[in-house]
């Protein structure tokens, strides 16, 4: 089939880059996106427009929130398959509650997990969250999208295509495919060294679309394979092989009670009440005990364990927003009595490691450099996939057309909306979001609606206007929606000032960066796409303009 090992390799490359290469355009975009998530958030929600807030008092503020958070009747209803027998009507046994913030974050999310009788594992509890201001404890509107954490975020590794964890198996299978694709292109391309080097704008289209393919290919290597590798190994305990929660239920309860024996944390309620000691001086204890170990004191996570129970136990975990690896040095203490249980021991090197992939992945330190690293990477990875396709239908376009195939059409319509119709639904999500009125009910199901809907809009406009694709010509969609990216860039940062009243000046004088910077960045895009825009309407006519000089091609029946 094929004449040499070079050349399967070839197949390979192509055939799953083009097959999975527009699941990996969308993960690569948005989780680029996805690394100044915090920051879209502010400029979503004006509300938060403040700078980030430490871990509050418990006393004063997150306590009194806790008591207000109630599950809602769709977390009910989901529960509802997990028990046997009918639900109570009132939960007032909790499980946990938790608060958990990072050093990008102004606001507080909180989480509330309730002991449902009878259902069918004792450690399934019912959830629920609330967002509050970490300042006074106000809750924030529950309807209010998180666009950047909240759908950017989950977008890139999920799709948000919930239903038993789909989307997060196709990312998964797309990323064992890019592993794949890496390396038959490394086989491929024997001169990486050179190529690192070649990009040649002024020859020929053909030829330069694929220097620029294998320039953000070399250049960011080491990125996609790590990322798509850590990606890999952080959901496969959880999603892709659970076998502790699943398979072997049993022999996980019992390791988790062995556990609890052997760091006196217990693993089940006791069935007595118990008050509650002074939270806030179990927190300061341990801001004490990580400055004397050198560490920085500030709290990321707060968990209290089966509340209101003899058992239950606080624990209050490190941010470590000072170095790469995600850590915890976790500190815990009795609930009722505020007694030392026990200070988590150092992680062994195989933990280490894993602390270390984990956090290089996630990015919760502070190191703002290697952040923006982390989207040029993540837009090299988009770059690379999106001058693959424009590679394919460039090189069969005319080949196609000259055969009467349509080959060449499907796949130029679904690389355009894959490329500029996916910008342009992440524009229209922050569009709406500027638009819609703040009282709206269901005001984040009509942001989510506003960016399918952009995005099936630009892959209808594209298959539209994708005719002149099979007879070997550009398909003007790609210019037309570049026009369009510019205009819906610059409207959204028009309409952030219009309707909030924080234009640039304002903002960067007032050092409000992360809504100046997504501001910064719109106009940017803006530019980028009306360069684009500009050039692409330069070849159309030079392409026209030479078509008519030498008259149509012959096709064949």
């Amino acid at each position: 089939m094929f004449q040499g090992f070079r050349q399967a390799m070839a197949w390979v490359h192509t055939w799953f880059g083009l097959v999975l290469g527009f699941v990996l355009m969308a993960a690569f975009f948005f989780g680029a996106l996805s690394v100044f998530d915090r920051e879209i958030d502010r400029w979503a929600i004006p509300a938060t427009r403040f700078e980030p807030q430490p871990m509050p008092s418990f006393d004063a503020v997150l306590r009194p929130a806790f008591e207000r958070i109630q599950p809602t009747p769709e977390a009910i209803e989901a529960m509802r398959p997990r028990v046997d027998g009918p639900m109570p009507a009132q939960y007032d046994t909790v499980g946990t509650w938790s608060a958990y913030t990072t050093h990008r974050d102004p606001v507080l999310q909180l989480f509330a997990g309730f002991v449902v009788p009878n259902a069918r594992h004792a450690g399934d509890l019912l959830w629920a969250d609330a967002t509050i201001d970490p300042r006074d404890g106000r809750p924030l509107p529950d309807d209010r999208l998180k666009v950047g954490s909240g759908f950017f975020f989950p977008l890139h590794y999920g799709l948000t295509l919930d239903w038993r964890n789909l989307g997060i198996w196709i990312v998964g299978l797309s990323a064992l495919v890019m592993l794949a694709a890496l390396a038959t292109g490394v086989v491929m391309h024997r001169h990486l060294f050179r190529e690192f080097f070649t990009f040649r704008p002024d020859r020929a289209r053909l030829r330069s679309v694929l220097d620029l393919h294998n320039l953000t290919g070399v250049v960011a290597l080491p990125f996609h394979f790590f990322f798509a590798l850590t990606g890999l190994l952080i959901f496969a305990a959880t999603y892709y092989f659970p076998v502790g929660h699943t398979q072997l239920h049993e022999l996980h309860d019992l390791n988790a009670r062995l556990e609890a024996g052997r760091t006196g944390l217990p693993h089940e309620r006791a069935g007595v009440a118990a008050g509650l000691a002074d939270v806030d001086a179990m927190v300061a204890d341990a801001r004490r005990r990580w400055a004397e170990d050198g560490k920085a004191g500030d709290v990321g996570f707060l968990v209290l364990q089966h509340v209101g129970d003899a058992n239950g136990y606080v624990s209050v975990y490190r941010a470590g927003t000072d170095r790469i690896a995600l850590v915890g040095d976790g500190i815990h203490y009795r609930a009722a009595t505020g007694e030392l249980i026990r200070e988590d021991p150092a992680p062994t090197p195989v933990e280490r490691m894993a602390q270390f992939l984990t956090g290089l992945h996630l990015q919760h330190f502070r190191h703002w450099l290697l952040r923006w690293l982390y989207v040029l990477g993540g837009l090299a990875g988009a770059v690379c996939i999106a001058t693959g396709f424009v590679f394919f239908v460039e090189k069969r376009k005319r080949q196609h057309a000259r055969q009467g195939r349509q080959g060449a059409r499907v796949v130029d319509a679904l690389a355009v909306a894959a490329v500029t119709g996916m910008v342009l639904a992440a524009l229209g999500i922050l569009v709406a979001n500027r638009l819609l009125p703040e009282d709206l009910p269901a005001r984040a199901t009509w942001e989510r609606c506003a960016f399918w809907g952009t995005w099936m809009a630009a892959l209808l406009h594209a298959a539209w206007r994708s005719a002149p694709v099979v007879q070997g010509l550009p398909n003007p969609a790609w210019r037309e929606q570049a026009a369009a990216i510019a205009v819906l860039a610059v409207s959204a940062a028009v309409l952030n000032w219009i309707t909030t009243g924080d234009h640039l000046l304002r903002t960067l004088g007032a050092g409000n960066g992360p809504v100046a910077g997504v501001d910064l960045a719109l106009l940017a895009t803006a530019a980028i796409a009306a360069a684009g825009a500009w050039r692409l309407r330069q070849r159309a006519r030079a392409v026209a303009t030479a078509r008519r000089a030498v008259g149509p091609e012959p096709r064949h029946a």
